[in-house]
């Protein structure tokens, strides 16, 4: 007991060592404090969860109003540029207020550039490492913990490619990520799958494709798909890199 209050009694007497404000605006202080904010001073960014992503370009308002208006979208663009984050926001959105029943999400399981052997385990397992990237994403969005249940009662699913031929996807948002690594019998098997009440949105970077580039099925997909009055297309660019403002500038000279 006689530590406790001697604790207390110094903390007492530190507190009213420091300088009280009075007055007007008493309760107002300096967010930073000890210097001005920098957006590449990661320690002082703000990491509050937003329930509403915002675009942050042109180009990303008009992903996101293509979303918004159409069943079949194409986002074509440089890492870093939201496509996948804003595509999956938009899933949750559509989930959470009750306009879809479901969202699936495939991705193509294809090594960049090293050989993985035979991963242990289950196929769920073996298939987590190609998938983390949308798991990121959703876990962002949703919580993991909630992620986990929305998962396990199929409410939420994850297939790599191989596993979509011969399925219906109705009442489904549906993210196909990473398209540059699909072949274009694969991107024109995965449109076909697409079913009532249903938005399909396509993601991937032309120049970073894990295919040869005679193998990669992505800016055929684009140019066919300009045709068609029903389907939007939109290019991002190096101006759309939400990531570390490096990232932008060495896609002008990689």
């Amino acid at each position: 007991m006689a530590k406790r209050s001697r604790r207390r009694a110094n903390a007492a007497l530190a507190h009213d060592d420091q300088p009280r404000p009075h007055g007007k605006g008493a309760e107002v202080h300096a967010l930073f404090a000890h210097g001005g904010w920098s957006p590449l001073d990661d320690s002082q960014r703000d990491r509050r969860f937003v329930r509403r992503v915002r675009p942050l370009t042109a180009n990303q308002k008009r992903l996101m109003e293509a979303i918004d208006g159409g069943s079949l979208v194409v986002a074509a663009g440089p890492a870093g540029t939201g496509k996948t984050y804003l595509a999956i926001s938009k899933a949750v959105d559509a989930l959470e207020e009750g306009r879809v029943a479901r969202i699936v999400l495939s991705r193509p399981a294809v090594e960049a550039g090293e050989q993985l052997g035979f991963l242990p385990g289950n196929l769920e397992m073996k298939l987590a490492p190609y998938l983390r990237p949308l798991t990121d994403a959703l876990s962002d969005r949703l919580g993991a913990k909630r992620l986990k249940a929305l998962m396990a009662d199929g409410t939420i699913e994850i297939a790599p490619v191989a596993f979509m031929r011969g399925r219906t996807l109705n009442n489904s948002f549906v993210v196909i990520d990473e398209a540059q690594n699909c072949t274009y019998p694969q991107l024109k098997m995965l449109l076909t799958r697409l079913g009532w009440n249903a938005t399909m949105v396509i993601t991937g970077d032309p120049d970073q494709s894990d295919l040869l580039p005679e193998l990669s099925g992505l800016r055929t997909l684009v140019e066919r798909l300009r045709a068609l009055p029903d389907a939007a297309v939109v290019e991002l660019t190096d101006k759309d890199v939400v990531r570390h403002p490096l990232v932008a500038a060495m896609l002008t000279v990689l």
